[in-house]
């Protein structure tokens, strides 16, 4: 089963900006939706971003207009823009295969990985 390694976390102040980077161990050219996660201290993972192989893209509300998932099939990776980023988004972050793009649902489908921590702090 393929892994994913996330990567680009960090300590980044109320309104920056990080971008993450989710590396699959094989290719993820049969892998038709890959999709970003977040689990903040205390709650359930919660979805934020999906990308089709086609490029399409779907969010979540709380993230829509300040992150940007995109995919580089050549080097098995997506990866997260975020931008005015705020407290409320202090979690780990995940990326993982997904059922689907925007279907009721839709929900991961294969393993996690160790995630990449961002913390928003002053």
């Amino acid at each position: 089963q393929v892994q994913f390694v996330e990567s680009g976390g960090g300590l980044v102040q109320p309104g920056g900006s990080l971008r993450l980077s989710c590396a699959a161990t094989e290719t993820i050219s049969s892998i038709y939706v890959m999709a970003w996660y977040r689990q903040a201290p205390g709650k359930q993972r919660e979805f934020l971003a999906a990308i089709t192989s086609f490029g399409n893209t779907h969010y979540a509300d709380s993230v829509k207009g300040r992150f940007t998932v995109s995919r580089d099939g050549a080097k098995n990776t997506i990866y997260l823009e975020m931008n005015g980023l705020q407290p409320e988004d202090t979690a780990v972050y995940y990326c993982n295969e997904r059922s689907g793009l925007s279907r009721r649902g839709s929900g991961p489908t294969g393993s996690w990985g160790q995630g990449t921590q961002v913390t928003v702090s002053s």
